[in-house]
């Protein structure tokens, strides 16, 4: 059985036997769901315990790969730029169209209740609330500190001032703090594989206790939120055609036929590098994409951008300011797409349910917001993979539209 099999078995299990509880005698429901609520919130502590040192290593590790890329010649940085333009929009897109998604279904205050019981508070939320202060806590006064007050949006600015400065010091000091940074991500990345390796006891404690609670409201707001994940990557990987055809200079019918090749294997594999030789083809021999554009922007594309990324990131913690009823402001939304961004350029060719708890917290732990859900949304959060794979090649593709245009302005 797959490691995703087993994660919704437990979900499927936990559920079914919260709900019979809560159906059959109260009292005990809610006897069960306090024993098994302390199991729930170890796992999702052990997860979170590697959060801070795993972001820190992604950041500093992503920026100097970037860097490295962009060293590489004008057609990389230029590269670089379109993706990075083309993830801000995705990120900002999601700030804006999430809450207008999730307020088109009502929201349970007996799920607040249930979650309320289950939440692991953020440190953020006792954060600046004036746009002056929220300003001034970007740049960390005290990166240690910062650090272990778990304040992510500060820690990642500080990991980006480290990472390039990176770039600037003697090579053979840079190639071993970039060593030492990778080896603190692979070793926090093992501790993650061995913590999800008990994610079905895990998930089962959580939405057992939840449900003990709250019955169906956890699973129909589950539903909810695989839904509109969904409906965003959807209308993310849409929104790529008018910037091919505006910036890329495409004719709609023939880039929408060139990206089938490419768009079927992401279904059938969610995997962007398994679908790496269906667009190198398609831009090649139905694009007609010069190829020492294609050799080197597509790769880095597989590399670097993950479109669905920050989109993923904002839709997670805007789910669940919907699920405890909290009214998210411009400059939380604002910061969330920021950091989404930042952190999607460096988690960028890990598995999705290693790094799921890594990527998603900082971003909710910006906004104020408690964490709890988490772990139930990562046992659901494989359902969309497919689509989410179908926007990052439909960007990756797109993405080459447009650096393959201003290279030919160069040559005209």
């Amino acid at each position: 059985m797959s490691p995703s099999a087993r994660v919704l078995s437990g979900l499927a299990a936990g559920a079914l036997i919260g709900l019979v509880l809560a159906g059959w005698n109260e009292a005990v429901a809610l006897q069960v769901a306090n024993v098994a609520q302390p199991i729930g919130k170890l796992w999702l502590n052990a997860l979170q315990m590697t959060v801070v040192p795993l972001v820190l290593a992604l950041v500093v590790v992503g920026v100097n790969t970037a860097t490295d890329a962009a060293a590489s010649g004008r057609i990389a940085r230029r590269a670089i730029v379109v993706f990075i333009v083309i993830l801000a929009g995705g990120a900002v897109f999601a700030a804006l169209a999430a809450p207008l998604v999730f307020a088109l279904f009502p929201h349970n205050p007996a799920l607040t209740v249930a979650l309320g019981h289950a939440a692991i508070p953020s440190a953020a939320q006792a954060g600046p609330i004036s746009w002056v202060d929220a300003l001034t806590a970007i740049v960390p006064n005290n990166a240690i500190m910062a650090a272990a007050q778990s304040a992510m949006l500060p820690l990642v600015v500080f990991a980006l001032f480290l990472g390039f400065a990176l770039t600037r010091i003697a090579p053979a000091r840079r190639a071993l703090l970039m060593e030492f940074f990778q080896a603190i991500s692979d070793a926090m990345i093992v501790i993650v594989r061995w913590v999800l390796w008990a994610a079905p006891l895990g998930v089962f404690a959580l939405i057992l206790s939840v449900c003990a609670r709250s019955g169906l409201d956890m699973l129909s707001a589950l539903g909810v939120y695989v839904l509109v994940e969904c409906l965003l990557y959807l209308a993310v990987t849409a929104m790529m055609l008018p910037v091919a055809i505006a910036f890329g200079g495409e004719r709609l019918r023939r880039f929408a036929a060139a990206l089938v090749p490419a768009q079927v294997v992401a279904i059938s594999t969610q995997s962007s590098l398994a679908s790496l030789p269906a667009m190198l083809e398609s831009a090649d021999r139905r694009l007609g994409y010069p190829q020492q554009v294609t050799a080197l922007v597509l790769p880095m594309a597989v590399t670097l951008f993950r479109l669905t990324s920050p989109v993923q990131y904002v839709t997670s913690a805007v789910f669940i300011a919907w699920a405890y009823g909290v009214d998210l402001g411009t400059a939380q939304l604002l910061a969330g797409a920021m950091l989404a961004v930042v952190i999607s350029l460096g988690s960028v060719g890990l598995p999705g349910q290693v790094t799921f708890v890594a990527t998603n917290l900082p971003v909710a732990q910006a906004m104020g917001l408690p964490l709890s859900p988490l772990g139930l949304m990562l046992a659901v959060d494989t359902i969309p993979d497919a689509l989410a794979t179908l926007g990052n090649v439909t960007a990756d593709l797109t993405a080459a539209s447009v650096v393959t245009r201003q290279s030919r302005r160069d040559t005209a």
